[in-house]
């Protein structure tokens, strides 16, 4: 399957008194209607990875290394980058509301949009706001189009921006963090509309999120992000039943359990700041497992079975970190 979106060994650094690296050489691919999921405590770079794709950092931001859509070099070129977003990538913030513009009305929105990435009337790109509305399941589209974000509920912001990523028909959707704000029964709500929504529309989804519930229902591969690099990266299936990587594996065991009667689990220490990482691997001084080669030598991915890891002495198949 050939990939819809590369990413090759790409870094963002922000500029300031003190410059900070917040991703450092990541590598990953994205096939044709296929579903990625990107995990990692918070300040791991998963955000900035997805802003940085999209050239929508920081201005003191800059990212270098390769991304490619559909084989166009997208780094370097605002042409590119803005032809890109909307049609061919969608975007779904962690806040709704900053993704509203707040004085102008849903279906206005909307139609703004549908008008500029397909060019048609004023009045098609009206019926265009009110049908995606109506496809992310808001009751009474067509009155919700004439309200004004602050007269919406959390949840219906939340569909709201996700009909206005999804009007101009992306190829893939971004969503970092799309739930971040809503009740537990609201963000099933949303996720489970998400996947119909990819599935219908033929979408592929590069999902950021901090919970392998989440990634354990909707993804068909998972990147385990720390540091600002990716430690472990394989199937949903393959990397949450067997982790391959000791921070990978204290994460799932971190995850509470009504069915199992034990004490919580959770990794001791804290990660670093973004760019003050540690000699050798990143994750060793909270690792039970390091030796001296881990504080001398900074571990690569490479293949381990059917996942990808980057650990000098991964786990064996269901060995305990």
């Amino acid at each position: 399957m050939s990939a819809l979106l590369e990413i090759g060994a790409l870094t963002v650094d922000f500029r300031g008194s003190r410059p900070v690296r917040a991703v450092d050489g990541v590598s990953l691919g994205l096939g044709p209607r296929e579903r990625l999921a990107i995990v990692g405590e918070s300040g791991s770079g998963k955000s900035q990875l997805l802003l940085a794709c999209t050239g929508l950092l920081a201005a003191n931001g800059r990212a270098a290394g390769s991304v490619r859509f559909e084989g166009r070099e997208l780094l370097g070129d605002a042409r590119a980058l803005q032809a890109v977003r909307g049609r061919g990538i969608g975007f779904v913030f962690q806040d709704a509301s900053g993704s509203l513009t707040p004085h102008r009305r849903i279906g206005d929105q909307l139609a703004e949009v549908a008008t500029l990435a397909t060019g048609c009337s004023s009045g098609a790109g009206q019926e265009a706001a009110v049908e995606m509305l109506g496809r992310v399941r808001l009751a009474d589209p067509g009155a919700i189009a004439s309200l004004y974000p602050h007269q919406l509920s959390g949840g219906m912001r939340q569909r709201a921006a996700i009909a206005l990523a999804l009007i101009a028909r992306p190829r893939i959707l971004f969503a970092d963090e799309p739930t971040t704000a809503l009740d537990v029964t609201v963000q099933a709500d949303v996720l489970a509309l998400i996947a119909q929504l990819c599935a219908h529309l033929g979408m592929a989804l590069l999902l950021v999120t901090h919970d392998l519930g989440v990634v354990a229902g909707l993804a068909d591969r998972v990147a385990v992000m720390y540091a600002g690099r990716v430690v472990e990266e394989g199937g949903v299936a393959d990397v949450l039943a067997r982790p391959r990587h000791p921070y990978a594996a204290g994460l799932l065991a971190a995850v509470p359990r009504l069915d199992v009667r034990r004490e919580l689990s959770s990794i001791p220490g804290s990660p670093p700041a973004p760019g003050d990482w540690p000699s050798g691997c990143r994750f060793g001084p909270r690792c039970p497992r390091r030796v001296a080669r881990c504080e001398a030598q900074e571990p690569m991915l490479h293949a381990a079975d059917v996942s990808r890891v980057a650990c000098h002495f991964p786990l064996a198949a269901g060995e305990k970190p």
